[in-house]
């Protein structure tokens, strides 16, 4: 990444991810104000944007609240974006349709990544949908040197048409890294300030009424530069039995599959520029529309009475590349289609799993053992508490869903339900981002439920990025760190009913949910850890395990550390003449980072602290943490 402060006019060349390319293109363009919430596969955006001084940058509380900022950004006449990956855009839906009714005043971009093949993610939507829905323009880069391009196009678009611009990124586009070139200068765009127009600006009935007809002339008028726009062309080819309509990441897997067959590549997406698509509709034999992943253009081109052929043969998940396209279009070359067969090679299975000395393997050790409890989950690192060995979620849904959805099943009992207790588990982060209101609810409806309040001091899932619960803001400076005691009060847990743990304390953590689960009231456990992958954590002396000591009960298996491998299995006779398995544990050592919660879970006491340095274990069974 070049220096962000550098302003040479002369062309450079750079290799850049589609993230570091947004970043850079938002700084030329003159944007002075970024917002965002972290989530893959949108998180760097925010992160490269950081290191521009000439941008105000924050990462908000929430995606609706990152828009909101950016939105006043840019009645303020400053050019903004505000990114975000797809999931986050329902959050900010809210916030954004509204103003596409409103308008704009200085370049407003909304970018959102979606997880096509669902990488990270708990669903794969399609956010073009939204540009439908909010009559928004949609700009679609195939690659870096394009999200380049077209974040600066969308600047211009939008303070042109006056209307936010969705830039739609994949992670495809957003991870891989290609050659950009760009100029290497800051065009500033001085924000002129809020010009006070609440007939436009407050959106009541009566304001937002006379906007309706302003903004359906405004979709035609969008309609005919898309038409005009050179981020839409058609690449010519040879093979004119089939030709493609694609945008997007799914533009270069058309390229590999059919080298030789024309291609009209969609930029400028949405509006669709209909007469360009019926130009070269005519020019082919058979038209296929390529889009990932709902079938949006193929039926807009169906309703304007242009026939293609496209979801009837493609699938409407996952990524369209070469070994999907090829053999799915057979039917319409009416020949066979080599398919150049990769090798494969064994690959060791890597099922994800916390981290050693994770502050949430204590929470999830306790759940686990445990009866009686349904577990309503939330999203973060914590989510892996539903996989081996802990088996201990049993829902996960979205965003801050946690709270709300167990107050509902306390509300919502059914005959198997009577005598189970509700645990409710968030994250820090996931709790200010929305799980205090479901919280707020619980308490004012008369809930039943026990929260378990995540704390690892860091937005973990996506790499360990600040929240207002750090005390660190983005750049790393000092910032007001919630106290969730006081918070959780405030918003109506009676203070009885905070309870704060070491997650290290097993014994503590145990005895602390089996006493509040007999609440007849909302109660509170609030964890205090770091995340053990964050500057914050201290390691301390690993351990090891005295084999002559060793009993192979197995419980220091079932904490989940990965740094705790089973070395063998015997089996053993029984007093009743039966054998029982044993399972005898080792530790990494050079993994370990001396948490002690495996010698909480060791009776015969084999788990010591080294006094030597740590050697590698011989030949331990790998796992990993999913990449986030």
């Amino acid at each position: 990444m070049p220096n962000p402060a550098q302003h040479a006019k002369v062309e450079n060349r750079h290799l850049l991810s589609g993230n570091e390319a947004v970043a850079r293109a938002a700084w030329e363009a003159g944007a002075r104000v970024a917002a965002a919430y972290p989530g893959t596969p949108a998180t760097e955006i925010l992160e490269n944007i950081a290191r521009y001084p000439d941008i105000y940058s924050e990462w908000s509380v929430n995606e609706k609240v990152a828009v909101e900022v950016a939105i006043g950004a840019s009645l303020a006449g400053s050019r903004a974006l505000a990114a975000m990956k797809h999931v986050g855009m329902n959050v900010a839906s809210d916030a954004f349709m509204t103003q596409a009714l409103a308008g704009v005043v200085g370049g407003l971009v909304i970018v959102v990544a979606d997880d096509v093949g669902l990488s990270s993610s708990q669903n794969e939507q399609d956010s073009r949908y939204w540009g439908r829905f909010g009559h928004m323009p949609i700009l679609e880069p195939a690659d870096s040197q394009e999200a380049y391009e077209m974040v600066k196009a969308a600047f211009e678009i939008s303070e042109v048409h006056e209307v936010p611009v969705i830039v739609r990124m994949t992670t495809r586009v957003c991870h891989v890294k290609a050659m950009v070139s760009f100029a290497g200068e800051r065009i500033e765009h001085p924000a002129p300030g809020f010009q006070k127009n609440p007939q436009r600006w407050v959106m009541t009935p009566a304001n937002a009424k006379p906007r309706l007809p302003l903004m359906h002339q405004r979709d035609q008028t969008l309609r005919a530069a898309a038409e005009a726009s050179d981020l839409n062309r058609v690449l010519t080819g040879t093979d004119r039995r089939l030709g493609f309509i694609t945008s997007g990441a799914a533009f270069m897997h058309v390229r590999e599959s059919f080298p030789n067959a024309p291609v009209l590549k969609l930029g400028f997406s949405h509006p669709l520029p209909l007469e360009q698509v019926r130009a070269f509709a005519a020019s082919v034999d058979t038209l296929v529309v390529v889009e990932e992943t709902e079938p949006l253009i193929e039926t807009e081109l169906r309703a304007a009475g242009i026939v293609t052929r496209g979801k009837d043969l493609l699938p409407r998940f996952g990524e369209l590349a070469p070994n999907v396209l090829r053999p799915a279009l057979k039917p319409l070359l009416g020949e066979p289609v080599a398919i150049p067969m990769l090798a494969q090679t064994g690959v060791f299975p890597r099922p994800p799993t916390m981290c050693a000395s994770c502050p949430h393997l204590g929470p999830y050790f306790a759940l686990s053992h445990i009866r009686n409890l349904n577990i309503v989950g939330d999203i973060g690192c914590y989510t892996l508490g539903a996989g081996h060995p802990w088996n201990a979620l049993d829902t996960c849904t979205c965003m801050g869903a946690s709270l709300s959805m167990a107050h509902g099943m306390d509300k919502g009992r059914g005959t198997s339900d009577e005598k189970k207790h509700l645990v409710a588990v968030i994250g820090d982060s996931t709790f200010l981002h929305m799980g205090m209101q479901g919280l707020l609810n619980m308490i004012y409806n008369r809930g039943n439920v026990t929260v378990l309040l995540l704390d690892n001091r860091s937005v973990g899932m996506t790499g360990g990025q600040e929240n207002p619960g750090t005390g660190l803001d983005l750049h790393g400076v000092e910032a007001p760190r919630v106290d969730f005691v006081k918070l959780v009060e405030a918003l109506g847990v009676r203070p009885e009913r905070v309870r704060t743990v070491d997650p290290y304390q097993l014994p503590n953590v145990v005895k602390l949910v089996r006493e509040e689960i007999k609440m007849n009231e909302p109660s509170v456990i609030i964890t205090d850890r770091p995340c053990s992958l964050t500057d914050r954590f201290e390691r301390f002396k690993p351990y090891t395990v005295i084999d002559e000591q060793c009993t192979g009960c197995g419980n220091c298996i079932d904490l989940g550390c990965p740094a705790i491998f089973v070395d063998r299995r015997e089996t053993a006779p029984t007093k009743s003449g039966k054998t029982k398995e044993l399972t005898f544990a080792r530790i990494d050592s050079s993994a370990c980072t001396g948490c002690h919660m495996c010698v909480e879970t060791c009776a015969p006491l084999a788990i010591v602290q080294l006094t030597a340095p740590p050697q590698p274990a011989a030949q331990p069974i790998q796992v990993h943490r999913h990449a986030h």
